[in-house]
């Protein structure tokens, strides 16, 4: 039995600890686990910190890397951008106490949340090397800059300053005057290497996701000789859209929470309570989550007890609730994919796809995947894999990732890629782009290095990666027609005039006119586009030609894909022609006599030199054309559908507003909603089917 001064004595040795303390004993949880990591994890935390500001200051970002090793097994890190800055009282706060961030309890996508991480930066560099973090930080209403070394005390966690002052800031590169912007440079143990898991490649995979952005890295040993640089220049002068703040939703609503947001409530009434912090909960909703708890409509919020919360919390899963907003979420979208692959991956095909925003346990999310293919990309090895959330790159624990489970998920051999065993990561010269979106990433680990497992995710996902498998098939199979024709028609056009020549000769007549038989020979439609920027109109013009090179007369309509949901219009496109769906435009061909072709043309505005560089082209018609894909109606017309109910969507909204449901328990169509369904707005369903695909989705996949 432990005496009572015993007892007393363990109970005084209970000491708080602070969460800097924590850290400082637990390094790892912020990524500083190994020395090649720690540089890594450094260069995130400062590197994302400046995309942030930027993007939230809506500048396009201009950031600089340096690294300068040192002695030994440390290293100097300089990282500096032209973001809006850091108010002076603002710095120590920023640099030097854990846990204070501005995002935390924001429910939208965000790269950081806890405000752990460039706190954590100053922290190791201090516990490694002992040294102070050197911060310049320059706002556009200061007519000087604040230069401060900072440190943290971990037992308050909070900063220690020293050697503050004002100075005008002169840029070492330009030597020209800064008016806005910040710059760090610390000194900690850590070890540059090069490789797949290196800063190099972490700036490279963020400029991908990044094409709004130009960052440049310069290495230097101690000499000062440079061992490694990149400069991934900006492509796009798009910011990323501005996302808003959303409040939560029921469905990812825990007992303990809605405990805590009851006890805090102003509210009078249940039914406020409901309607005001919860999105997705309509006037009727609240009611009948209120009926089916059992809790008076008129009850205060802060008199609800633990078994009446238990029951909303079920209520909550039962009643059909509106889908939470989705302008929370901020896409790179498709054809910014492509300009960032393009600016770091030389490629001849790309095929992106950016999902239809969907939602699990209450957190909206968003699915994008990029390929690209060929190229100087190698053919002996696995496809390169590029995970992201939240336009971060991933680069550690790829294997027990969700986003790899389910690229491996896939049979690429269909999509021609080679795939030993028919499971695991396929080989070929390829890489793939798999991008998370979501208000709520959910990781494997503390350090945000893979992301877990979610069935939601998962499948939309694969269905991503169907979509682009199917885009690498059709391209595939074009090229390999189009080899096979052209080989097939210069083969003719070579030996037939040179045998009709000697024939002619031989026999002392006129040489016969050739295009009969070589028609007879080719027997075969061969389409071909070509994709080229006219600068004088600044318009992406796309020429397409179809050769008839059969013996009899053809009757087509040519429809092109065009990307018209990024601003852009059809200004130039002398042989008119319809519109079919959005982004998809159609030209009748009535006839086209053997031996003969004809050209389309057109040319959109909106968009800049190189934004667009392949063309999808489809047909309807007999047999087949090669250089182009049979068009799949039933999709087209699942499309159109869609369309068409958005369209009606949007004229009741601009006739007295409406809320939109995109569940599929939703009403179908429009004309049988009713009007008082959800207490006043009308309710539409807006979801495409689960595995809808512009074009050419096969059977199996369906």
């Amino acid at each position: 039995m432990i005496r009572m001064n015993e007892a007393e004595e363990i109970s005084s040795k209970q000491k708080q600890i602070s969460i800097s303390e924590f850290f400082e004993k637990n390094k790892h949880f912020l990524g500083f686990d190994t020395l090649p990591r720690a540089v890594i994890t450094a260069v995130k935390e400062s590197v994302d910190n400046s995309l942030d500001a930027c993007e939230e200051a809506r500048i396009l970002p201009d950031i600089r890397v340096e690294i300068r090793r040192t002695k030994g097994d440390e290293l100097e890190l300089i990282t500096q951008d032209n973001g809006p800055g850091i108010p002076r009282d603002a710095i120590e706060n920023v640099f030097g106490k854990f846990l204070l961030g501005s995002r935390f309890h924001a429910i939208r996508q965000t790269r950081g949340q806890q405000g752990i991480g460039i706190t954590g930066v100053v922290m190791y560099s201090q516990l490694t090397t002992g040294s102070k973090t050197h911060v310049v930080s320059k706002i556009k209403s200061d007519s000087s800059a604040v230069y401060v070394d900072l440190g943290v005390d971990t037992k308050k966690n909070k900063a220690i300053k020293s050697g503050e002052k004002r100075d005008i800031w002169i840029d070492d590169k330009t030597g020209n005057e800064v008016s806005h912007g910040l710059r760090i440079k610390t000194q900690m143990k850590a070890k540059y290497q090069r490789g797949k898991k290196s800063v190099f490649q972490y700036l490279r995979m963020t400029s991908i996701v990044n094409p709004h952005a130009s960052i440049s890295l310069v290495v230097l040993d101690r000499e000062g000789s440079v061992i490694e640089e990149g400069d991934w220049v900006r492509t796009s002068n798009k910011l990323p859209r501005v996302v808003e703040e959303i409040k939560p939703h029921p469905h990812g609503i825990q007992l303990g929470t809605l405990q805590r947001m009851l006890r805090e409530a102003n509210d009078r009434k249940m039914t406020s309570f409901l309607k005001h912090n919860f999105s997705g909960v309509s006037p009727r909703a609240a009611k009948e989550i209120l009926a089916m708890a059992e809790v008076e409509e008129g009850r205060t919020p802060k008199r609800i007890k633990a078994e009446e919360a238990k029951t909303m919390i079920s209520a909550f899963q039962t009643v059909k609730l509106l889908k939470p907003p989705m302008d929370c979420l901020s896409p790179i979208e498709d054809l910014l994919i492509k300009k960032g692959l393009s600016k770091a991956i030389d490629s001849r095909f790309a095929s992106t796809v950016t999902r239809s925003p969907s939602v699990s346990q209450g957190n909206p999310f968003q699915v994008e995947v990029g390929l690209v293919f060929g190229g100087d990309l190698t053919s002996d090895g696995p496809i390169e894999i590029l995970r992201f959330a939240n336009r971060v790159p991933l680069m550690y624990q790829q294997g027990g990732c969700l986003l790899t489970k389910s690229l491996e998920a896939v049979n690429w051999k269909n999509y021609g890629l080679e795939q030993p065993g028919g499971t695991g990561i396929p080989k070929g010269p390829a890489a793939v782009l798999i991008h998370l979106a979501s208000t709520n990433v959910q990781f494997t680990s503390e350090a945000k290095e893979a992301v877990s497992y979610n069935e939601e995710v998962f499948e939309e996902i694969r269905k991503a990666m169907l979509e682009v498998g199917r885009g690498l098939k059709n391209h595939l199979k074009k090229d390999s027609q189009r080899k096979k024709a052209k080989e097939k028609f210069e083969l003719v056009n070579i030996i037939l005039p040179e045998i009709s020549k000697k024939s002619s000769e031989l026999l002392g007549r006129e040489e016969p006119d050739l295009a009969p038989v070589i028609t007879q020979i080719m027997n075969a439609v061969f389409l071909e586009e070509v994709l080229s920027w006219d600068k004088e109109r600044r318009l992406s013009m796309c020429s397409i030609t179809i050769h008839n090179y059969t013996a009899r007369a053809r009757a087509y309509t040519i429809l092109a894909k065009w990307p018209e949901s990024y601003g852009t219009s059809m200004e130039y496109n002398p042989k008119g022609g319809r519109k079919e769906a959005r982004g998809l435009w159609a030209w009748r061909l009535d006839t086209l006599d053997p031996g003969t072709s004809t050209v389309l043309e057109f040319g959109i505005s909106g968009l800049s030199k190189g934004d667009w560089n392949e063309a999808d082209i489809f047909f309807r018609g007999n047999g087949e054309i090669i250089g182009a894909t049979k068009m799949d109606e039933a999709l087209l017309e699942e499309q159109r559908k869609t369309e068409a109910l958005e369209a009606a969507v949007q004229e009741v909204r601009d006739n007295g507003g409406v809320s939109v449901r995109t569940d599929m328990e939703a009403s179908q169509v429009l004309p049988n909603i009713d009007n008082n369904e959800l207490g006043g707005p009308n309710v539409v369903d807006l979801s495409p089917s689960a595995d809808t695909d512009w074009f050419g989705m096969e059977g199996d996949e369906q």
